[in-house]
């Protein structure tokens, strides 16, 4: 019988989450940028899933930048959200993404980006972010960056905006 739960991140859970990631991505990038991130206090929030004692997935937002918009960043960024291989294709994920989801709207946030599979994130009500004029930093397929509105009208704006993620992401694995 399963006893997962989806829960704040601890300290302790550091080098489970770390597994996860390097697991998951097969390498080091995805996990080093989430050290950068943690150790430049950049990370909005951090989860995991935990069975039975054992970190099988994790996920973490952080602030973007969107072009033009002065003040304190209005959206996050979801990167990464990793599942241990063993443990994927078992509903792992979605419990994280929408734990993130329902925690990015308790917080404040009025958007979320993220940079990921096409036939995956839609599920959750991501969509192309170019819909909202927005473009990614990085060269990136359209179907690949999308955008969810956590609040009506928060990607109004003109075309052409990009979206800047921490610099923590372009440093990983230099």
């Amino acid at each position: 019988m399963s006893t997962l739960i989806v829960r704040d991140e601890t300290p302790a859970d550091h080098a489970g989450a770390r597994r996860v990631n390097e697991a998951a991505f097969s390498g080091r990038q995805e996990a080093d940028i989430v050290e950068a991130l943690r150790s430049q206090e950049a990370a909005a929030m951090s989860l995991v899933a935990e069975d039975g004692g054992e970190i099988v997935g994790h996920i973490m937002f952080s602030p973007v930048a969107l072009q033009g918009h002065v003040g304190p960043p209005l959206g996050l960024g979801l990167a990464p959200m990793a599942v241990v291989p063993s443990r994927q294709r078992q509903g792992i994920g979605s419990r994280l993404v929408w734990a993130g989801l329902d925690r990015c709207r308790a917080l404040g946030a009025r958007f979320v980006v993220v940079l990921g599979h096409a036939a995956y994130y839609p599920r959750f009500g991501f969509v192309p972010a170019s819909r909202f004029g927005l473009r990614c930093e990085w060269d990136a397929p359209d179907e690949a960056f999308m955008a969810l509105e956590l609040a009506d009208g928060a990607l109004r704006g003109p075309a052409g905006r990009v979206v800047r993620y921490h610099p923590a992401f372009g440093a990983a694995g230099d």
